[in-house]
């Protein structure tokens, strides 16, 4: 398994900018909506408002911690502040399954009766939702490569933009057809898009908090390929997780053989070599037992026995 460290670094500053920008255009776009919602009476408009405010909020959320994640480790956080993207990342994604749930109950009200709905206002204020949505994404297109968070934020646009596609078709239907129905009906294709995006994408950082392994490294595979140098009998007590949401961090006892004992300083470095260069580990911590005297029984990861 080969490991691409190939990503795409923005300035800081210049990323900062970029997320602020985008926070003023979503935050006038909502205001803009919530009011044109309720003067016509849109519940589709208000919903795809609320999905534009999580997102806001998000972008908020994700400005913030940015900043955060920059300050170095200290005595209280010895492996520094990075994670707190991934906490906001938690609350994002936990934010947007709640208004999803709601618009879905909201929605189902209206479906059994549904209201007059003014449909210039929705078209005209669904295209503008469209072009920010739109301005939105691209700000943050090239910045989603290398944060988990920031690519959660693009999605998040890319759908509002998408959404707003909706909310424009249930104008006009509105207004040819008199269709109140559709309203309704956009609304919970939004909310259960809102879902189904919050759903799948709230284990990364559920998972990242939890210690779990990266995704794309194989435990099981990292020991084997341990084993096969020279000087190593074995590995047990393994562990892997994610420091921050772009470095994989590992740990484990390596029994050595004779020969491994008498080298050892060259067997760690070239485990070390092996573990950056196979699977993109830049933290190990190694711990290496005499094979006479090594741990009778003991798991190959974790401590559990097995």
């Amino acid at each position: 398994m080969t490991h691409d460290h190939g990503q795409t670094h923005i300035d800081p500053a210049n990323g900062d900018r970029r997320v602020s920008i985008a926070i003023w255009a979503n935050a006038l776009l909502t205001v803009a909506q919530v009011v044109g919602g309720i003067v016509s009476g849109s519940l589709a408009l208000i919903a795809d408002a609320l999905h534009n405010f999580s997102d806001m909020a998000s972008l908020v959320i994700a400005f913030a911690a940015r900043k955060i994640a920059r300050r170095p480790p200290d005595e209280r956080m010895t492996f520094g502040y990075a994670r707190i993207e991934v906490v906001a990342g938690l609350i994002n994604y936990t934010t947007l399954i709640i208004i999803g749930l709601y618009l879905i109950y909201e929605g189902s009200l209206r479906l059994v009766d549904p209201p007059e709905v003014a449909g210039w206002t929705v078209v005209i204020l669904g295209t503008i939702a469209l072009l920010i949505d739109t301005l939105t994404a691209l700000l943050t297109w090239s910045m989603q490569k290398g944060s988990v968070n920031i690519r959660a934020l693009f999605l998040h646009n890319l759908s509002d933009a998408l959404a707003s596609v909706g909310v424009v078709a249930g104008g006009a239907l509105i207004l040819l057809y008199d269709w109140w129905f559709v309203d309704p009906v956009i609304t919970l294709v939004i909310a259960g898009y809102i879902l189904y995006l919050s759903i799948t994408e709230i284990g990364n950082p559920i998972r990242m908090l939890m210690l779990g392994s990266p995704p794309h490294i194989d435990a099981d595979q990292v020991i084997d390929t341990i084993c096969r140098l020279d000087g190593v009998k074995s590995v047990h007590h393994l562990h892997l997780w994610q420091m921050q949401e772009n470095e994989p961090a590992l740990d484990c006892h390596i029994v050595l053989d004779e020969q491994g004992w008498g080298t050892m300083e060259t067997v760690r470095d070239r485990v070390k070599e092996m573990l950056v260069d196979r699977f993109g580990i830049g933290h190990s911590s190694l711990e290496f037992e005499h094979h006479d005297r090594a741990h009778d029984g003991a798991a190959r990861i974790g401590h559990e026995a097995r």
